[in-house]
């Protein structure tokens, strides 16, 4: 239970720009390793450009609905479902972590929300040269939107989310060091991005959502 150990733990609240939580080793080494081999197409080569958003699908910054079929990144993308879980099977168990009653639970109290009734969604993400975010707060139906870093091959802090205030001035940048991220509930003042930066091979990490839309992992 490295991540209820983490949520106790090693888990700190800030209130700038907006509030949220950078929790430290959530992760095992077998999960770590796990996301690291994991196989994350390359939209480059399936002729789809970096664009500033998640999606590809050059969407809107502002608190919003989300596109319900996933956007243009649809088929590079890599979900944890339970059709392919039997490999990831360490995210797997990451994944019980969260539907857990004492893990969702305790992130609910942090946040504000009720997560009683809600969806895990776990991606894995790779992004390569040439990829940003440009500000953006979360869709509406994310009810926690967290991301989990893993840098395996040395890559600069400078690489972990940036953080905006109202104004869209740029106040913090939570550091992409391993075994380590953050999380919040998405709201109409929650801007985060990654302005662009040199990525030399690879960002590794994971993004981790409870949602209101029905996903493979409901909540125990």
């Amino acid at each position: 239970m490295e991540l209820f150990k983490s949520l106790k733990d090693k888990t700190k609240s800030y209130e700038v720009p907006f509030k949220h939580f950078e929790l430290n080793e959530p992760l095992t080494n077998e999960a770590i390793k796990e996301i690291c081999k994991a196989n994350v197409l390359d939209p480059k080569k399936e002729n789809l450009n970096y664009d500033g958003t998640r999606a590809l699908d050059g969407g809107e910054g502002a608190f919003r609905l989300g596109i319900k079929d996933g956007g243009k990144a649809k088929k590079i993308r890599c979900y944890v479902t339970k059709e392919n879980s039997n490999q990831f099977p360490q995210l797997s168990k990451f994944i019980e972590e969260l539907r857990s009653e004492e893990v969702y639970k305790k992130i609910g109290s942090l946040i504000g929300r009720d997560l009683t009734n809600s969806f895990v969604r776990l991606e894995v993400i790779c992004d390569r040269e040439g990829f940003w975010l440009k500000p953006h707060c979360d869709i509406k139906e994310k009810l926690m939107s967290s991301i989990v870093f893993v840098n395996p091959y040395g890559e600069s802090e400078n690489l972990g989310t940036d953080f905006y205030d109202e104004k869209l001035n740029k106040v913090k940048t939570v550091p992409y060091k391993n075994n380590y991220g953050y999380f919040f509930t998405s709201g109409p003042n929650t801007w985060h991005g990654m302005e662009k930066k040199e990525i030399k091979k690879e960002r590794r990490c994971i993004q981790i959502n409870y949602v209101t839309f029905p996903t493979d992992w409901r909540v125990k």
